[in-house]
């Protein structure tokens, strides 16, 4: 969300030109039919956690979630934070740092996709420990058939030993 006047996003791909990025930013007018924007609607239905500074909120995915969505506010302070998705021991992480001066009235809202088995995402608050900020993390899209699929086939899904 970016209330007000003047205000920027940017999205820059710090990895190698053989790793492209896709992404997209779409407006949020609200209107008379908005039943606010999708962070607002996110918070009010799903429980939040607060991180404190320099603390790592780690949650695993089952195979069947094929993509999360992620909310990040602050209480009116300047939030910083990253955002990682692992998925599985030997890939390399996808990582979003993220930094907004104002969390309350510029909150971040992404959904990423996080196909196949072995997903976990992780927020780290990479601000001080004066600068807790508020994370949801829950499924968006959730496809059963890729579980009944997995156990047709003898697997039984994400285990942890």
């Amino acid at each position: 969300e970016s209330p007000g006047s003047s205000n920027a996003i940017a999205i820059r791909n710090t990895g190698q030109m053989e790793f492209p990025l896709t992404a997209g930013v779409e407006a949020d007018f609200g209107g008379s039919t908005s039943t606010g924007s999708p962070s607002d609607i996110l918070s009010a239905s799903s429980t939040s956690r607060t991180i404190q500074g320099g603390a790592v909120y780690t949650t695993p995915f089952s195979p069947a979630v094929q993509s999360v969505q992620v909310m990040l506010k602050s209480d009116g302070r300047p939030l910083n934070a990253r955002v990682e998705l692992l998925q599985g021991p030997n890939n390399n992480k996808q990582v979003m740092e993220i930094y907004t001066e104002d969390g309350c009235e510029r909150p971040f809202y992404a959904v990423i996709d996080t196909p196949g088995t072995g997903n976990v995402v992780r927020i780290v608050n990479t601000a001080t420990v004066e600068f807790p900020l508020t994370a949801c993390v829950e499924p968006y899209i959730v496809d059963e058939s890729a579980v009944v699929d997995d156990q047709a086939k003898g697997g039984r899904g994400m285990t942890w030993s």
